[in-house]
């Protein structure tokens, strides 16, 4: 087991990996940038180094920087957290030829999944379900429509290297192919170098569910059910749920162990989620993220395990904890993001925290970073708090997510605690029915 490990994240995250880590009696360091010199994951962790000025592209970002930390410290392992450079193939070599344990899978899964064209035939070899689409890349306007015709309208063009909704695009007809194909591949090259870009068909009315899979690295795999991650603005999600509700206990087992046995035949090592679109009773694969999940702590409730710790663990050369039967379901669980942001256009909301209470109570979890006079800078995510509750069942977690934001605190900033309070009072969340459009289309009618 590892002595002591790097984080190489920050805020609730960087907090979540420090706690697993003193729990197994290993010592943490925490890197931070000049902006973050006084956040609560440099004052928990065991030792602290700053590693460059505001921008993430000189600090969080920075691999040599991180190395040199790692190297300064002693540490032998490095957490990633998610995003930054938690998917960053390159990041794992430059780690294994410094001989520095990564804490999350090989590089090559990595870069498989990286590419949205690879990872879907790599998901049609292990027998993962993917939606109808093109083959690889779409080279031109004429391919398209060819494509198109064939699987049918409407259709949607995505970038081959894209993510957060940019370089996708939706043709309803034939009549609106050209334009978005060409609009796809042009947001594309702005957004990531890349104009490359592939299509599918375009589901009506589907739902985002994603199956937590884990994997010893030596041909042992499980998954840990489902979470329902639907309402999403602008595709970054918002609110998510496990078990989903839409999801039949034989739907679960099917995917689950589709799923399991695909990264057991991958040789898969750590923690991972694979993305699907769900209609009509079929999954679609969309894309896996070789990494923890922001709602990671949904499924820890609703299973009674410890995702990190496994991550840590499984990282060292340590057997998996638990087997797929060990694995039993156990009611439900909700996670709503805290964003400091201002309704109702979501606009960024930094500054100073007045006033900051957490609720507290059988079932109520909160995984943030802030504390009284923290001062929320204006560089990065403005993710600022999770808050997660279990219950027997969904109406037991849903009676406990509302009293628990009544009792949330966060002053001196604007947040998207009241559009939680108001989802609590729609008819169709409390009853489960809505789609990855669904949020979108309720915002335009509440707030125009």
């Amino acid at each position: 087991m590892f002595d002591k490990i790097l984080i190489a994240n920050r805020g609730e995250i960087a907090l979540r990996v420090i706690r697993a880590a003193r729990e197994m009696g290993i010592a943490s360091v925490a890197v931070h940038s000049v902006a973050d010199a006084d956040a609560m994951h440099v004052r928990m962790a065991d030792e602290s180094v700053c590693i460059g000025p505001n921008p993430s592209s000189e600090s969080y970002l920075s691999i040599p920087a991180i190395v040199a930390a790692c190297e300064i410290t002693g540490a032998q392992a490095i957490h990633p957290g998610y995003g930054f450079l938690s998917e960053n193939a390159t990041f794992v070599q430059v780690l294994e030829d410094h001989g520095i344990a990564f804490i999350g899978p090989k590089a090559e899964h990595i870069r498989i999944m990286g590419d949205k064209i690879t990872a879907k035939e790599t998901a049609k070899k292990l027998g993962i379900p993917v939606v109808p689409g093109s083959d690889g890349g779409v080279p031109d306007v004429e391919a398209a429509k060819k494509i198109a015709a064939e699987i049918g309208y409407p259709v949607i063009i995505k970038a081959t290297a894209g993510g957060g909704g940019r370089g996708m695009k939706v043709a309803l007809n034939a009549d609106e192919i050209e334009m978005a194909f060409r609009t796809a591949r042009s947001e594309a090259k702005a957004a990531f170098g890349n104009d490359e870009v592939y299509m599918e068909k375009y589901l009506q009315k589907p739902r985002h569910i994603e199956v937590q899979v884990f994997g010893d690295g030596r041909g042992r795999a499980v998954h840990l059910g489902e979470r329902d991650c639907s309402l999403q603005r602008r595709h970054q999600k918002v609110f998510e749920e496990a078990p989903g509700p839409c999801i039949t206990p034989e739907q679960r087992d099917r995917i689950g162990m589709i799923c399991a046995n695909a990264m057991g035949e991958l040789g898969y090592s750590g923690a991972g989620t694979i993305e699907f679109l769900f209609e009509d009773g079929e999954f679609y694969f969309i894309e896996m993220n070789t990494r923890l999940q922001v709602e990671h702590p949904v499924t820890e409730g609703i299973f009674g395990v410890d995702l990190v710790r496994e991550q840590i663990r499984v990282a060292a050369g340590e057997e998996m904890e638990f087997r797929q039967e060990d694995l039993q379901l156990r009611g439900h669980a909700i996670e709503v993001r805290i964003n400091a942001e201002r309704l109702p256009n979501f606009a960024p909301c930094p500054g100073k925290i007045t006033q900051y209470h957490a609720p507290g109570g059988l079932g109520v979890r909160i995984d943030s970073a802030l504390y009284d006079g923290y001062r929320i800078p204006p560089y990065y995510d403005s993710l600022i708090g999770k808050l997660i509750v279990h219950g027997q069942n969904r109406q037991e977690a849903l009676a406990r997510l509302n009293r628990a934001l009544g009792e949330l605190i966060v002053d001196g900033v604007d947040t998207t605690i009241p559009l939680f309070r108001q989802l609590l009072e729609e008819p169709d969340i409390l009853g489960g029915d809505y789609s990855i459009h669904w949020l979108e289309k309720w915002l335009d009618r509440t707030y125009g």
